[in-house]
């Protein structure tokens, strides 16, 4: 949180995960909600995506793949 704190112009994705679409996006707006009360990071720099199984790291057919794959991952957003 440090670095976000810091870096105040950065612009940030915060993207979701899981296995269908709603659950990401409210992980998503739940991190976000966190940065922005908890954390007092400025909201104007981040937008939230759920994506769901659009983008999983690996696969998600073993507990070994989905340990792997992230809830919710910041991504910089290149505008």
């Amino acid at each position: 949180m440090r670095f976000l704190s810091q870096n105040p112009n950065l612009k940030l994705y915060v993207v979701g995960f899981d296995y269908n679409m709603k659950l990401p996006q409210a992980r998503a707006d739940a991190a976000v909600k966190v940065l922005t009360t908890q954390y007092r990071v400025n909201p104007s720099g981040l937008k939230s995506y759920g994506v769901g199984l659009l983008a999983p790291v690996t696969s998600n057919k073993t507990e070994e793949g989905r340990a792997k794959n992230p809830w919710v991952e910041l991504v910089e957003q290149k505008c």
